[in-house]
């Protein structure tokens, strides 16, 4: 056993002395294998960062709410004519779910004028002399605060006495604060917006997005009731429900059966309605970044393809200047297996160096995305870290072996008169 660990110890003081002795030629053999563990590990730390990002923002949602729709929410997609067609869902809905649904804790409802491709219809909203165009302008109940990723900065929300006697009030979004009243108190002072006239009675912390602070945090909200004394037409509903703890999944199923029920859907046709919660939305994103995960595999599997052969074709020029060398180990009584490994360690230790290099360089990359892209989160997760090196060793280990078998079946005798 010492034998052994000795023969490995010399065989990689060996490959240590070939690469000090070749930097450039080695730098340019290991090209590959180092591209390929940089865009691994970059790629891997951005999306452990997005994916870090995205749970803490699902949960700040909370993980006892269900949104429910009229179309399934989630990554966006082109809709079919059936979802194009269906009724929304209503506030007559809302109630009966909140009646019939024994696990349904609490229930917020809004509306809004029907959303187009791009989303909510843009509002503009003015205060004296200045004007904010694409408001998210919306009606929603007293409950609504508790239901959303938000919290007041300053003034109060709806009450339901606001909502019942259609006050014209409203609440309004950071971003909304910052372009309207950037050096005066907003609370008390009185904004148009789509011709309306509304008093604020409450402002909004900023909405915390997917990447940092959210620029379409632009909402100006009313009374659900006021909303329809102004646009009696409007009709788009839209709900979020809080589960009591740990029933999630029975008030998924109450919800559906309502719903199924109140829209008359067969017991054989699909919901012609949407319900996502953090933890669907979550498992999506998982499957996006599982193709994403994918394609890095793909770009990274071609760098390491090519460091490998650029290994091989290496190693089999050092199989040829070193045939006198092989010979004289061969003499004085080395066996095969001690010429192979002496020609795998070398080839294991140039790509493994590519990988250490190439794993700090995708580290740096990491540091400065993080630096100075601080809305684009980045976080190196260990397991990139090991597959970095392992695979980069791995690299030599394959395509050194036929080098290495070459080398070990050179003649004595021949390579010793080899010039």
């Amino acid at each position: 056993m010492l034998s052994y660990w000795h023969g490995v110890r010399e065989n990689l003081a060996l490959a240590l002395d070939t690469l000090r002795l070749h930097k450039f030629r080695s730098l340019l053999t290991i090209l590959g294998v180092l591209i390929g563990t940089i865009t691994v590990i970059a790629v891997s730390s951005i999306i452990a960062g997005l994916d870090a990002q995205l749970v803490e923002m699902a949960e700040q949602y909370g993980t006892q709410v269900v949104w429910v729709y009229k179309l399934q929410m989630g990554a966006p997609h082109r809709l079919s004519r059936e979802e194009r067609l269906r009724k929304p869902i209503t506030y007559e809905d809302a109630q009966a779910i909140k009646e019939q649904c024994p696990n349904v804790q609490e229930i917020s409802v809004a509306i809004f004028n029907e959303i187009g491709e791009f989303g909510l219809p843009p509002s503009t909203a003015r205060y004296k002399g200045r004007e904010m165009s694409g408001a998210q302008f919306m009606g929603v109940d007293a409950n609504y605060l508790a239901l959303a990723n938000s919290s007041l900065a300053d003034g109060r929300f709806f009450t339901h006495a606001d909502d019942i006697h259609r006050r014209d009030v409203t609440v309004i979004a950071a971003n909304v604060v910052e372009q309207l009243f950037p050096l005066e108190d907003p609370v008390g002072k009185s904004i148009v917006v789509d011709g309306h006239v509304f008093e604020v009675i409450g402002t909004l912390n900023k909405f915390k997005g997917f990447l940092g602070d959210n620029p379409d945090d632009r909402d100006i909200f009313i009374p659900y009731w006021t909303y329809k004394k102004l646009y009696p037409a409007a009709k788009d509903h839209f709900l979020s429900v809080m589960a009591y703890r740990g029933r999630m999944e029975e008030t998924q199923d109450e919800i559906r059966g309502v719903l199924r029920r109140r829209r008359q859907v067969k017991p054989t046709e699909p919901d012609n309605f949407g319900m996502a919660t953090a933890e669907s939305l979550i498992s999506e994103f998982h499957q996006i970044i599982g193709t994403v995960a994918l394609v890095m595999v793909v770009i990274s599997s071609i760098g390491l393809l090519v460091g490998g052969i650029g290994v091989m074709n290496i190693m089999l020029v050092s199989v040829t200047e070193r045939t006198r060398e092989i010979g004289v180990r061969k003499a004085i009584g080395a066996r095969r297996s001690d010429i192979t490994w002496q020609f795998l360690l070398e080839a294991m230790t140039l790509t493994g160096a590519g990988g250490v290099l190439g794993i700090l360089a995708g580290v740096a990359l990491s540091v400065l995305i993080r630096t100075f892209v601080p809305s684009l989160p980045s976080t190196v997760p260990l397991w990139s870290v090991v597959a970095g090196f392992l695979v980069s060793v791995s690299i030599g280990l394959f395509f050194g072996m036929w080098p290495a078998l070459k080398a070990s079946r050179l003649d004595p005798i021949v390579a010793l008169r080899y010039e």
